[in-house]
């Protein structure tokens, strides 16, 4: 029998699980929750996991469509996502690597646009997925994910 996830307290939002241990905090500021108004959010670090050893989760009572889950499958393609409607999970999300991401990562290069237009909007594409490879859309600059 496996134990479900304790999820009281949330009437509407997310479970982010099997975050890998430590990751929790940066992830709270990649998916920009500090900014979410009227979010509450719980965040549970090194939790005990059969499958990881330690984890961490993160709790967000929130609308159902505040997280942007490209982020978060750019961050960490492997963590669960439990989508709660009220007071249960309705539904559970895989996570895939997108094949776009805007303003997560910025362009090293300095010759690149987006070093000298401003108000660019830093976007890379996805351009090995086995590799995990993006390449800035405008000067072809790789960047190796995790």
């Amino acid at each position: 029998r496996t134990k479900m996830l304790n999820i009281s307290g949330i009437h509407e939002g997310y479970v982010l699980d099997h975050i890998k241990a430590g990751m929790s905090l940066s992830i709270y500021h990649d998916l920009k929750l500090d900014q979410l108004d009227h979010a509450t959010t719980a965040i549970i670090m090194n939790a005990k996991s059969n499958k990881m050893g330690f984890k961490d989760i993160i709790k967000v009572e929130c609308p159902v469509d505040s997280i942007d889950l490209d982020i978060l499958g750019f961050i960490d393609h492997n963590i669960t996502v439990n989508i709660i409607e009220n007071d249960e999970i309705v539904k559970k999300v895989k996570l895939t690597l997108p094949k776009e991401v805007k303003n997560v990562i910025r362009c090293k290069n300095p010759r690149c646009i987006t070093s000298i237009e401003q108000g660019l909007d830093q976007i890379f594409v996805l351009t090995d997925p086995q590799e995990e490879v993006y390449r800035c859309k405008y000067c072809e600059e790789k960047y190796r994910g995790n």
